[in-house]
């Protein structure tokens, strides 16, 4: 069952748990995403909603988490400021962030994509170098992203097997299974954003700005957050990426893997459904076989 608060109940939520913020002006905010109802409260705050029972505990380690690292990182990101209690009929824990100025990367592209891809690869080595002592290792919360990735190997070849007659299936199946024989990660977990695409990145006047949706989140193989570089970037800023965030080759086959498998899982499951998310994950999976295929 999805709960999605209406304006009116927002308004009653917000006004009586945060008396100080009753006089704002409260608009709903379109958005692609599928774990969170947004209304935008005044200039400067963005009210979150979860959708779902299962959402609510992304929104309880943003709240523990965002502040700790945010500190440390070269990009903004929108940490918790408050958070909200059941009421009014809507049953959920809800939070109040900073909102961020700008457009998502799927309503408008990057001015200098080299440039955007430094800035972000800069940002993925930030966080990966902060102390994650204590962060949440994969699981349901984060939709396991960080484990190894053998664990996704049967999904994985179900999502391509979808997917045959959409796109070249066996470029895809052959890129799977290079990253599945890549080394494995045998060291520390890492932090990892988890879901980083074009729904969850901000620009400012075409300049990335901010890097938002933290239910990713958690500490794990450094791979997952390298599937950037195909969820964002064409080739010349894909290298650019690379150099910025610093990583050997095995991580860069298992990044490519990850891609692989986020986007032919969003692909074969949101046709019909996400148009916004269908289209992050078909030109994914186009820039890997365009990739795969040009080496061949």
């Amino acid at each position: 069952m999805g709960f999605e608060p209406s304006l009116e109940t927002a308004r009653a939520l917000v006004d009586g748990q945060f008396p100080g913020w009753a006089g704002l002006p409260l608009v709903g905010v379109p958005s692609g995403g599928t774990d969170h109802t947004l209304y935008r409260l005044g200039q400067g705050l963005v009210v979150r909603f979860p959708r779902a029972a299962s959402a609510v505990a992304q929104a309880d380690k943003e709240w523990a988490w965002l502040p700790k690292l945010a500190p440390g990182l070269p990009l903004r990101i929108p940490a918790p400021v408050a958070r909200g209690e059941a009421a009014e009929g809507y049953p959920l824990r809800w939070s109040v962030c900073p909102w961020v100025e700008g457009v998502d990367e799927t309503q408008a592209r990057f001015a200098r994509p080299g440039e955007a891809a430094e800035r972000l690869g800069a940002f993925v080595a930030a966080l990966q170098g902060l102390d994650a002592t204590g962060g949440p290792p994969p699981g349901q919360h984060n939709f396991g992203r960080g484990v190894p990735l053998a664990q996704r190997d049967v999904g994985a070849r179900e999502s391509i097997e979808a997917l045959v007659g959409v796109l070249d299936a066996g470029v895809m199946l052959e890129v799977w299974e290079d990253a599945l024989a890549a080394p494995v990660w045998d060291r520390a977990p890492v932090w990892l954003h988890g879901d980083l695409h074009p729904g969850n990145v901000v620009l400012t006047e075409g300049r990335l700005a901010s890097v938002i949706d933290f239910g990713g989140l958690g500490v794990g193989d450094p791979a997952c957050d390298v599937m950037a570089a195909w969820t964002l970037f064409e080739a010349p800023a894909r290298a650019r990426f690379r150099a910025a965030v610093g990583v050997d080759e095995a991580c860069w086959r298992r990044g490519r893997g990850w891609a692989l498998s986020f986007a032919a899982g969003a692909l074969s499951y949101y046709m019909g459904r996400n148009p916004v998310l269908a289209g992050i994950a078909r030109r994914t999976l186009e820039r890997i076989v365009l990739e795969t295929t040009a080496a061949s």
